[in-house]
């Protein structure tokens, strides 16, 4: 059974349509998601501006759940004991999805107790109802490894990193609030390719502009006004400048991506090239379009943002990008 809490990933926020996803979690972990999630669902003129916001969604969404909130996640090959609920085993065309409710039963008691998602468009994960999760003694918890670690033991790259464009979608909407209205100027080189057309495209251009660059473990401190840095994958804290920069929180997989961008590393040959001649080592690989950041990832994250409802932001959420 999972025994270490990680933080909710930020890949949440969105999906890649009628795509099988892996599993949310790595094997051993365990996070909780704290919103209200799964059906039933009402739409957001049925729930209202007020108490929407009291729910912590300050910008119209289509509908709110009224689901439970602090479910439990998992990876699904880390679930115990539990059996499909046939008549609920219903999805869109290759999995389930639990939207008729709770498709998880107790196999020693029979009620129900969670749901197995794993349709195309969804990421593989089991949700245990919090009323159905006891906590009971175990082995330790993964103790939390500080920022050094991480980058030692190679941890913050992970396997979602080709669902970039979600996290990327995420720290553009933090992006764009911390600047409050103004111009952002990216720093030249994997910041500006990551985010540049879509902040430009976002925020008008002109003088009084913010800098924005990366900072954070092993690479110091950056002489901006906005900073990219990283989310501690376990426990969910930002990595905070000394400096007088604002801190623009990002997924840490995708900061460390940009922060340390893999080397190209050179075939083997044997002998040598004639005089004369030159090397021609290939170029590296450049994608066919543009990079997007997710629209859906970046409005979900605006819209859970208080920000949101001052008008200049509230009109850059309505139109999108």
């Amino acid at each position: 059974m999972a025994v270490s809490e990680v933080a909710l990933p930020v890949h949440l926020s969105d999906t890649h349509w009628e795509r099988l996803h892996p599993p949310l979690l790595e094997a051993g972990a365990y996070a909780v998601r704290r919103e209200p999630h799964g059906p039933p669902w009402r739409l957001w003129e049925q729930v209202g501006a007020q108490e929407a916001a009291e729910r912590g969604i300050f910008a119209p969404v289509r509908a709110l759940s009224d689901g439970p909130s602090g479910t439990v996640l998992l990876a699904p090959g880390d679930t115990r004991g539990t059996g499909l609920i046939p008549e609920r085993t219903d999805g869109y065309c290759m999995g389930i999805d639990g939207r008729d409710g709770p498709n998880l039963a107790c196999l020693g008691c029979g009620l129900p107790v969670g749901s197995r998602i794993d349709d195309c468009g969804q990421w593989q994960v089991v949700e245990f109802l919090p009323a159905a999760v006891v906590r009971l003694p175990g082995p330790p918890e993964r103790p939390v490894m500080d920022w050094a670690e991480l980058l030692a033991d190679g941890l913050l790259w992970h396997r979602l990193s080709e669902y970039r464009d979600i996290p990327a979608g995420v720290a553009l909407a933090h992006v764009v609030v911390a600047a409050q209205g103004k111009p952002v100027e990216v720093v030249p080189g994997p910041v500006a390719e990551l985010l540049g057309r879509a902040i430009a495209a976002l925020l008008t251009s002109g003088e009084d502009s913010k800098r924005l660059d990366l900072a954070g473990p092993g690479l110091g401190e950056r002489t901006a006004d906005l900073v990219l840095v990283p989310i501690h994958p376990q426990t969910g804290e930002i990595w905070q400048p000394s400096g007088g920069a604002i801190a623009v929180p990002m997924d840490a997989a995708l900061w460390a991506e940009l922060a340390f961008p893999p080397h190209r590393t050179r075939l083997p040959v044997v002998g040598g090239l004639p005089a004369g001649v030159e090397r021609n080592d290939p170029l590296p690989p450049h994608p066919q379009c543009p990079f997007q950041p997710s629209i859906s990832a970046f409005r979900y994250t605006l819209a859970r943002i208080p920000a949101v409802r001052e008008p200049w932001l509230r009109a850059i959420y309505d139109r999108r990008y």
